[in-house]
């Protein structure tokens, strides 16, 4: 595959943002790192291997930017109001800075979102907040309920930011044209989280996929088994 390292300083963060990027043409692919991953981890878990003949093809373009999740949900030397102040700024880049740049550098008006585990929450996240920017969002045992990492504490900030408190009161449009998968699995510590995201789903009529493969676990080898397969729906 062809792979391109690219740095960039991020105004709405306030420093510079590292990030992989695999194919020279395509739908672009936003593809974020699980809990405390790094820019390259899908690269050294062997996520972008499983899906090289999609990238080789000219298929898709997948970015793998850095996440600041160390700055924001899992930074425990802060109050979790700034938690989410910290994780609203990460929003507002990719927002404004890093879609509008994949989608005019592809020359695609929708990006596709995706990730595993905290990557899924990322990816859905962003995905229901602005629906008019994405085609498809794929989550890989993703998790969906952010208080986990509040302690008790809940403002409007958190409850932005927190796919099964906003969804159900969403009425985008666009949110009916997403094609949107939740992949987990029967032994997914995350299970539950799915079951409560499809039914939001369900009950707004908005058609996804939940996949559950059955004997797997919370891991990289069924994400691996589930991202190529989620790609090929595309």
């Amino acid at each position: 595959m062809i792979e391109n390292y690219r740095r960039w300083y991020s105004y709405n963060l306030g420093f510079e943002l590292d990030m992989l990027v695999y194919g020279d043409r395509g739908r672009p692919v936003i593809l974020f790192p699980t809990s405390y991953g790094r820019y390259y981890q899908n690269k050294d878990f062997g996520l972008l291997d499983a899906v090289s003949w999609f990238v080789n093809e000219g298929l898709v373009k997948i970015y793998c930017p850095d996440s600041i999740d160390t700055l924001s949900w899992y930074n425990k030397s802060i109050h979790p109001a700034d938690r989410v102040k910290n994780h609203i700024l990460y929003d507002k880049m990719l927002n404004e800075e890093l879609v509008p740049w994949v989608t005019l550098e592809t020359g695609v008006n929708k990006a596709v979102m995706a990730g595993c585990s905290f990557g899924g929450y990322h990816a859905a996240n962003f995905s229901f907040k602005h629906p008019e920017k994405v085609s498809a969002m794929f989550s890989m045992s993703g998790a969906f309920d952010i208080r986990m990492f509040t302690e008790g504490f809940y403002n409007e900030d958190i409850f932005y930011n927190n796919p099964i408190d906003f969804l159900p009161g969403n009425n985008q449009q666009d949110l009916w044209n997403m094609n949107i998968i939740l992949g987990t699995s029967e032994h997914d510590i995350c299970l539950e989280s799915n079951y409560i995201l499809s039914n939001i789903l369900r009950n707004k009529n908005i058609n996804h996929w939940l996949d559950i493969k059955p004997d797997e676990m919370h891991d990289w080898p069924v994400w691996r088994e589930m991202f190529p397969h989620y790609l090929s729906t595309l």
